[in-house]
């Protein structure tokens, strides 16, 4: 399983996230002021909420890459408490000031981005220590998974299989150790395989590498994936 991107990986990967972004903006600038002040698929966040945690993760991102190539490792977010008001604040403003935030915030990640010179060397996360090109797999997985919590078109039928397969990758290898989680033996049509979680009887499930994450990622109750019946996961992200 590979789940953490090589050096010679980077370039597609940010190729991915520019496509990710690109298209989380076309469907962004369509919404109007009532539709930014609708409910997200995310438990009491509006779609407001939901672009404002975006825009915050990548500045998130920003400072976690240049604390890393300074040799001075920092943590994701503050506090959950700074994290919490940021995104509430956020929220307050307009579309039209949303979606500038959307695209200047993922534009100066980009940029930050091109500059980093050794995509190996050592950060610690939550989820433990991983080589800096986790980043790009963390923006990938944020911008895909929050567009789908938009709820304006956009579904895990319209993720690509390579960002798909990397997704499935990165979030298996966060829930395998979770013995909390729903046993599953995940078989993804690209070959992915994995096995997850302790809780029940453990069953195998199977289907397209985009329909496995948006699953496991509690975003679907399992369509597309065979094996799912009556098995859902917590929302994650």
């Amino acid at each position: 399983m590979l789940a953490i991107l090589n050096q010679g990986q980077i370039d597609p990967a940010l190729k991915r996230i520019a496509e990710a972004t690109q298209a989380l903006l076309r469907d962004t600038i369509a919404l109007d002021e009532d539709a930014w002040r609708s409910p997200s698929l995310l438990p009491g966040w509006t779609r407001a909420h939901v672009a404002s945690h975006i825009a915050r993760n990548a500045d998130a991102l920003r400072v976690v890459v240049v604390a890393t190539m300074s040799g001075d490792p920092t943590p994701l977010y503050p506090s959950a408490n700074a994290k919490f008001t940021e995104i509430e604040r956020g929220a307050e403003r307009s579309g039209l000031e949303l979606h500038v935030d959307l695209d200047t915030s993922a534009g100066e990640f980009a940029r930050l981005c091109d500059r980093v010179a050794d995509w190996l060397l050592p950060v610690q996360l939550p989820s433990g220590e991983f080589p800096l090109s986790v980043v790009t797999l963390i923006r990938l997985q944020e911008v895909t998974l929050h567009h789908l919590d938009l709820d304006c078109g956009f579904t895990w039928e319209n993720i690509e299989a390579v960002p798909a397969h990397w997704l499935l990758q990165w979030f298996g290898l966060l829930m395998r150790d979770d013995a909390s989680l729903p046993a599953v033996d995940i078989i993804s049509d690209a070959g992915e395989t994995v096995s997850i979680g302790g809780s029940g009887e453990r069953v195998t499930a199977s289907g397209p590498d985009a329909a496995l994450w948006a699953w496991l990622a509690g975003r679907t109750s399992g369509e597309g994936v065979t094996g799912a019946e009556g098995i859902t996961f917590p929302l994650a992200g």
